[in-house]
């Protein structure tokens, strides 16, 4: 063991250390299992972990050591899945779901999304940028590091563009990393339109979205009430063929074929699969596509759940995000998804953690977050407990102490002005 090893920050005080395991591991669809360490400390160099062991085999100097006081410590967690930027509310909605309409109903009036678009188009940037910086923070505070937003409530190419540059600029004010998609999500009422809507996505938005550098991805939405299978598939090649990557929301109100189109274009992750069919699990097995499960979605839309257990069981590497959005998933915190993943999706508590970590990132493409080990960056979350498992036990309270990201601690967060002037 080096003996020489220095270290800006030395963070001893950890009960239990618990984190997807292996270093350098390619996280795929056996990756249910957690290491947890008792008594363990992080060191930390710049804004990244040099070290990360037993306490009391720590090998070096550091110039400063925070002690945590008896708390176990998580990775950061990894969000992959939210519409955090729109304007309006969705409350007309909800008494009328309550009241008995069906989303689909309410869908096809020019409610639910349809009136989300209206909101979120007149809505200055200024204003957007304000709501979804809120929106994220709550997120922060529950122990996201990095958080997926995708556009979708912008419907034409100038407003798309505008969402997705307002997802950059809210970007540049936050300490984590926000991941941009741009989300095809719903076609025009008229049929007639849908032909042209398409191509105006293939020759102009995708284009001008990859000129610009402005997102890493792209979704699209594929059901009954939105897009066909043949659609999808063309709007996903021509992502392709301009170096995206693709993703899908399939199979949330019936199965219509998106869980085989997502596989075999080899989509980073197929998202909701609430419908997902028994005959649809096996196409998982040793997929690199993520399986993501959105409880927050069947809670309060009421609809049925997503087979987590079983897609897990089948082969499946599964994901957990919050769909934070205004209409069927008003879900602020990321511990609470893992929560009901839980009690709805049939999930373990480890295998919840790795579905909001490793998993998750692996949903978003990323190699470089959601571990806590050496070379990582140093994202990670403090919780109230001494107990890691309290991350997923806990209902009607904040399981997060501190949120930290890229070595610092950024919840309890500084006001923006606090931050700018260092």
């Amino acid at each position: 063991m080096n003996a020489n090893l220095n270290a800006d920050l030395l963070i001893v005080g950890i009960t239990q250390l618990a984190t997807p395991r292996g270093a350098g591991a390619k996280f795929g669809a056996q990756m249910r299992e957690i290491v947890v360490l008792e008594k363990a400390a992080i060191a930390i160099s710049g804004d990244r972990i040099s070290w990360v062991g037993s306490a009391a085999e720590w090998p070096g100097t550091a110039s400063r050591t925070i002690d945590l006081g008896g708390c176990a410590v998580i990775p950061g967690l990894v969000d992959p899945h939210t519409h955090a930027v729109w304007a309006g509310d969705r409350l007309g909605d909800f008494d009328a779901r309550t009241s008995g309409v069906s989303y689909e109903q309410i869908l096809a009036s020019g409610g639910g999304i349809w009136s989300t678009i209206r909101a979120t188009t007149s809505a200055s940037d200024d204003a957007l940028v304000s709501l979804a910086e809120q929106r994220v923070w709550s997120l922060v505070r529950s122990g996201a590091t990095v958080v997926e937003i995708k556009s979708g409530y912008g419907f034409t190419v100038a407003n798309e563009l505008r969402m997705l540059e307002v997802i950059r600029r809210l970007a540049l004010r936050l300490p984590i990393r926000i991941v941009p998609t741009l989300l095809i999500h719903i076609p025009p009422n008229d049929t007639r339109e849908r032909e042209a809507y398409v191509e105006q996505v293939r020759s102009e938005l995708i284009p001008e979205v990859v000129r610009r550098g402005l997102a890493q991805a792209v979704d699209i939405f594929i059901e009954k009430e939105a897009w066909n299978t043949t659609e999808a598939e063309s709007v996903l090649i021509c992502a392709l063929e301009h170096g995206l990557r693709v993703k899908v929301h399939a199979e949330q109100f019936h199965s219509v074929g998106g869980v085989e189109l997502a596989l075999r274009l080899g989509a980073l992750s197929v998202d909701h699969l609430e419908a997902c069919t028994a005959r649809q699990y096996a196409v998982f097995r040793n997929a690199q596509t993520i399986a993501t499960v959105l409880p927050g979605v069947s809670l309060h839309l009421g609809i049925p759940k997503a087979p987590g257990r079983q897609l897990i069981d089948a082969g499946a590497a599964v994901a957990v995000g919050t769909d934070l959005n205004p209409g069927s998933s008003p879900l602020f915190a990321i511990s609470a998804a893992l929560g009901l993943a839980v009690r709805l999706n049939g999930l373990t508590a480890a295998e919840a953690l790795v579905a909001g970590t490793a998993n998750a990132a692996q949903a978003l493409g990323m190699s470089d977050a959601a571990r806590v080990e050496a070379g990582m960056p140093a994202d990670f979350a403090v919780l109230q407990s001494s107990d890691w498992r309290d991350l997923i036990y806990c209902m009607g309270m904040n399981p997060v102490r501190e949120t930290w990201c890229k070595g610092q601690r950024i919840v309890p967060e500084q006001s923006r002005r606090e931050r700018d002037d260092g």
